[in-house]
């Protein structure tokens, strides 16, 4: 029985290259008891499945999954999971990568740390070209450290499965169809679980950041998704009347120039390169 399961959604896949490092990111792991559940969400592009063909014939240990329609990569996490055997759950995402003593050192924390119910990392930012910063992340998040953004950085993450379970997976609605993650710990601490992020580099985190000037800003309607989905994790958090500027954030942020937001971002992530 594998004590951690290792799940990753895919979606019509950018680029086989991606892909195949990622998956052998999580392969040549120093940390070898794991099963690697990988979900196919309704892609409808005859690529990925050819690639994902490939995939499975790369280990034992991976299992392919899907469905034919396409409902988003909480729906599709929530498939792995139910499909999962471990103690553990950890995800990747199918153009980042682990380094490789990332799952031994996320399973050795949760082993020796019981008051911790998931575990995730600081990592490197990267797009094709090199390694532009470092996205930190608070050791220890408090309630307080929500209402920026979330304090966890989701595909480094590794869950006690239980936890998992006992929130019942990601939430699939029209509200959290962008921001399940944020969702997800909102729901995690209000149940009183904790989180711990480990401050040692121990993923590489995709991030094109040239593209993020001629990228079109997600729709409004998806921003005001997002304030529903702030306003009701501030609420379970007991956040108050400060977290009100909060709420509203991604709505701002929606209304500021491309380039001028392209520049914000960039400093808010740590350049140390």
């Amino acid at each position: 029985m594998p004590l951690v399961s290792v799940i990753m959604s895919v979606f019509n896949v950018k680029k086989y290259e991606y892909l195949l490092n990622s998956v052998n990111s999580i392969l040549n792991q120093t940390y070898k008891n794991f099963e690697f559940i990988i979900c196919d969400d309704g892609s409808t592009d005859s690529k990925t499945k050819e690639y994902l063909e490939r995939i499975s014939k790369l280990d034992s240990r991976i299992k392919i999954i899907g469905y034919k329609k396409n409902h988003g990569p909480g729906y599709s996490r929530n498939e792995c999971i139910k499909f999962s055997k471990g103690k553990y759950i950890a995800f990747q995402d199918d153009d980042d990568f682990s380094k490789k003593e990332r799952l031994e050192k996320e399973v050795n924390f949760l082993n020796k740390h019981p008051e911790y119910s998931f575990v995730g990392t600081i990592a490197n930012v990267f797009d094709k070209n090199k390694i532009w910063g470092t996205f930190r992340l608070p050791e220890k998040p408090q309630k307080s450290d929500f209402l920026w953004n979330s304090p966890f950085l989701n595909p480094s993450m590794m869950f006690r499965a239980d936890a998992l379970k006992a929130v019942h997976g990601f939430r699939v609605t029209k509200e959290t169809r962008r921001a399940e993650d944020y969702d997800l710990f909102f729901r995690l601490y209000a149940k009183g679980y904790k989180g711990y992020n480990i401050q040692e580099i121990l993923f590489n985190y995709r991030i094109d950041i040239e593209n993020e000037k001629h990228k079109k800003y997600r729709p409004m309607k998806d921003r005001i998704n997002e304030a529903k989905v702030r306003y009701g994790g501030f609420k379970v958090l007991h956040l108050g009347y400060r977290s009100i500027p909060y709420v509203i954030k991604p709505i701002i942020i929606g209304l500021i120039p491309a380039p001028i937001f392209y520049e914000i971002r960039k400093k808010n992530i740590d350049n140390e390169q």
